[in-house]
């Protein structure tokens, strides 16, 4: 009877776990669409299966334009962009930089990422939570080179080397959502309080409201 009770302690941990992530597919597929019509399955209704077409699972994704302040550019490819993504709890982003460019400290509340370096060198890196220390973890990447962000970690990408740098990155995620953290903080709508900023980031109040007039590149 003890092990009856264990194993059913087991299933239920796991479940929980299961849950906080995307959750498993009963179908093979179940194609994401705009209509507000039809069965509503992980934030998305679904397509007739009989209408599927091989084109709701393919996209074809163009170098990303860097002129703009961060010479960065990242391109999503996940059930917004690309509906046969839904519920299959997997997502992908192109990510191009010009010399210098930066993808900023963002963390994603949804997924865990892998990143690969297609071209150029990046310094990379994360930061762990209060409980670890607040620890960062860095590496410089060249080409071929892998490194994996926790999930809801801040992490960054910055492109150290003569030219342009090209990565690809996987999420467990079809939405992984992404929360940039300067826009998060002096981007809110409405804004967080200066007082709440100067205080938490020990600053002047007239620094935060110098930093919440700013123009945050990314915030849309």
């Amino acid at each position: 009877m003890k092990a009856v009770y264990l194993l059913l302690a087991i299933l239920a941990f796991t479940s929980s776990l299961v849950s906080a992530y995307d959750p498993s597919p009963l179908q093979d597929f179940c194609v994401a669409i705009k209509e507000r019509d039809g069965v509503f399955v992980n934030g998305e209704f679904c397509k007739d299966p009989k209408a599927v077409k091989a084109e709701d699972f393919s996209l074809h994704v163009e170098p990303g334009n860097t002129d703009n302040p961060l010479n960065a550019q990242v391109t999503p490819v996940a059930v917004d962009q690309l509906p046969g993504l839904n519920t299959l709890g997997i997502s992908l982003a192109r990510i191009d930089f010009a010399p210098k460019g930066l993808n900023p400290p963002h963390t994603h509340p949804r997924a865990t990422e892998i990143l690969i370096v297609l071209e150029g060198t990046l310094y990379v890196g994360f930061v762990s939570s209060n409980q670890d220390g607040n620890r960062l973890f860095t590496k410089v990447l060249n080409k071929g080179d892998v490194f994996v962000f926790p999930i809801g970690l801040v992490h960054f990408q910055l492109n150290v080397g003569y030219g342009n740098a090209v990565a690809i990155a996987g999420l467990s995620s079809q939405n992984p959502g992404t929360v940039i953290v300067a826009n998060a903080l002096f981007k809110a709508v409405p804004p967080i309080s200066v007082e709440v900023l100067a205080r938490a980031l020990q600053l002047d109040n007239k620094v935060i409201e110098d930093l919440q007039r700013k123009s945050w590149y990314g915030k849309d």
